[in-house]
């Protein structure tokens, strides 16, 4: 698990590569490597988890000669490529599970991709005199966020945070019209689109190229599928965690309470007792005094019946102020989910007590249908509007609430362009078919990733941590696929693997999300209101886009009657102008609000 950067067809410095590893080198603290040559860069900031004595980065073999690569996260099936390689003539210096990748080009081109089974962003230059070219890929569900900018001149620069990428000084740092529109409605910039145009993500699935004079060619691959022989729910899922919590270094659970995690931690825990390893190490976090929707007590009860040692970690509420620029800096780019400072406080708890493995639950809701929108949108009558409820249920700040805040010449921007509502509806309404399908793609390829992902990978990484997903395996996602739409609606399945697992409280209990209880912590005299006050009637410094007149009534508003749409928006708008400072701060110098003349007024 590391960092990853570099450049090609272009000129990067070594002093310019510095700058962009050390703007991501809390995710590898434990090495760095650098390598440059005319017209391209690769750098690597290590976490060593795999063969942490070897592993040196970038990759280089004298049985792959010309093809230097540096890889971001962990190739489960290294050792099987190895074993073939091997006998094919390689060899390899250490038992890392990226040496493997100079091997595998070598004999396979661009297609060794898709022998891979992991999660993963890789960058390689191949260096042969033929034809000097470029590849970058991530897998099948973006687990790992890879960041590009490729200029209008053929020039590509990449990174695995955002911030990291605007340290080149060619990457410019311009607002993307669109993207406030798009993040108040959906709570982040979905797809490969970020809140800064020209900056682009590879999408999940996605091997991209690039050539001397060429411009990158991004394509699809075929999604991995897993060989071994099918299983049921819950002997599968067992067999992924078992294959996760393989690791050199010491590997805990991340436990919320809830149905996902829990299954994961029973089985991990299960695991850690069957090859007598020590006791599995789970982590809860909840807040200091009393809140609504605290599920301590559930995470407890997972914990005792699968006999792991838990840690209860529990954030003050008074340093969330203190924490939040911190959470948002790490972020890259705006996302209003308020679990992002959880996250983040809990993985510096794991961090902390000396872990750097944590398995998670993560991807469950998207495979399974289980969150509310996805169960309501599916129940709902043929020839019924279900898109319109769907696409509501996805925003940070409602409809009706967006046009108060936009400031008019912003309102007719996007009467000229198209809401990012409008254009998710009509996405989805156009799509046809089986609405199931529809939905199952659109969270899993366009909103896990940008929203949920990238999330987890960015703070797990601020502290240090691999975050691992057994979930969004090969063999769970196929597995997912294949089941008749009642089973995997609502996790009924899930539900049903977990009878004996988990305690009956647990199982019985009505979904809920992870999450930081916003309504209660934004109100008068608490240190996030207090901040939210100061960030939000900053005047001249506002978003131009924003109405002052709108932020003045929703303020008073939710003084006078606080409630949860009112306290999400405020949240939603909180984090935003923070990203938009910690921006200024990446770039000392005037960065553009807008290329958009029409947004040139702040009219209310």
């Amino acid at each position: 698990m590391c960092r990853i950067c570099g450049s090609f067809a272009t000129r990067a410095t070594g002093q310019e590569l510095a700058a962009v590893s050390g703007r991501q080198r809390h995710g590898g603290p434990d090495a760095h490597g650098a390598a440059r040559g005319p017209g391209w860069s690769l750098g690597c900031n290590r976490l060593a988890v795999t063969d942490p004595t070897g592993g040196g980065q970038p990759y280089r073999l004298p049985s792959a000669p010309g093809v230097v690569a540096v890889l971001n996260g962990e190739i489960y099936n290294h050792r099987q490529l190895r074993a073939r390689l091997q006998a094919l003539g390689h060899t390899f210096p250490d038992d890392c599970d990226g040496t493997v990748i100079p091997a595998l080009y070598a004999e396979h081109g661009p297609g060794f991709v898709e022998l891979l089974d992991g999660m993963f962003a890789i960058a390689l230059v191949d260096l042969r005199p033929d034809e000097p070219r470029l590849l970058l890929a991530v897998d099948d569900h973006g687990m790992k966020t890879l960041y590009y900018h490729a200029a209008a001149d053929g020039g590509v620069r990449f990174a695995s945070e955002l911030p990291a990428l605007l340290a080149f000084p060619q990457v410019p740092a311009e607002h993307r019209d669109e993207a406030l529109d798009e993040y108040l409605t959906t709570r982040t910039c979905l797809g490969q689109q970020t809140a800064l145009r020209g900056i682009r993500t590879l999408p999940p699935g996605a091997t991209a190229l690039a050539t001397r004079g060429g411009s990158l060619r991004v394509y699809r691959r075929t999604p991995h599928r897993s060989s071994r022989a099918p299983l049921g729910v819950r002997e599968t899922l067992r067999r992924e965690v078992r294959r996760l919590a393989q690791a050199d270094v010491p590997v805990c659970a991340i436990t919320s309470g809830g149905l996902d995690s829990g299954l994961v931690t029973a089985l991990a825990a299960e695991h850690a007792n069957e090859t007598q390893a020590p006791p599995l190490h789970t982590f809860h976090l909840t807040y200091r005094g009393e809140w609504p929707g605290s599920e301590h007590g559930f995470a407890r009860a997972i914990a005792r019946r699968s006999g792991t040692v838990h840690h209860q970690v529990e954030a003050d509420p008074a340093e969330f102020a203190e924490l939040l620029p911190r959470t948002v800096w790490h972020l890259g780019q705006p996302n209003a989910d308020p679990i992002t400072l959880s996250t983040y406080a809990l993985f510096r708890a794991v961090r902390n007590e000396g872990f750097t493995v944590a398995l998670t639950g993560d991807g469950a809701d998207e495979l399974f249908a289980g969150y509310d929108r996805m169960r309501t949108a599916l129940a709902a009558p043929p020839g019924t509007g279900w898109v319109a409820p769907y696409v509501a249920s996805l925003a940070a700040v409602p409809s009706a609430l967006r046009e108060t805040l936009y400031t008019s010449d912003y309102r007719a921007f996007l009467a000229d362009r198209g809401t990012a509502e409008q254009r998710i509806a009509g996405r989805l309404a156009s799509a046809g078919g089986d609405r199931h399908a529809t939905l199952s793609s659109f969270e899993t390829f366009q909103r896990l990733p940008a929203y949920h992902l990238r999330r987890l990978d960015h703070l797990s990484m601020a502290w240090a941590v691999e975050a691992r997903l057994p979930f969004l395996q090969p063999s769970m996602a196929g597995l997912a696929a294949r089941l008749p739409a009642p089973l995997k609606t609502g996790k009924r399945a899930l539900y049903e693997a977990a009878q004996g697992l988990l305690p009956a409280a647990v199982i019985r209990r009505p979904k809920q999300p992870f999450l930081l209880p916003v309504e209660a912590m934004l109100v008068r005299g608490t240190p996030l209101m207090a901040l939210a006050q100061d960030v939000l009637t900053a005047g001249p410094h506002l978003d131009a886009r924003l109405s002052p007149r709108g932020l003045r009534a929703l303020f008073a508003a939710h003084l006078r009657r606080p409630t949860g749409p009112s306290a999400m928006a405020l949240w939603a708008l909180l984090v935003h102008e923070l990203w938009r400072q910690e921006l200024c701060a990446l770039r000392p110098a005037p960065i553009r609000a807008s290329a958009a003349p029409v947004l040139a007024g702040a009219a209310a």
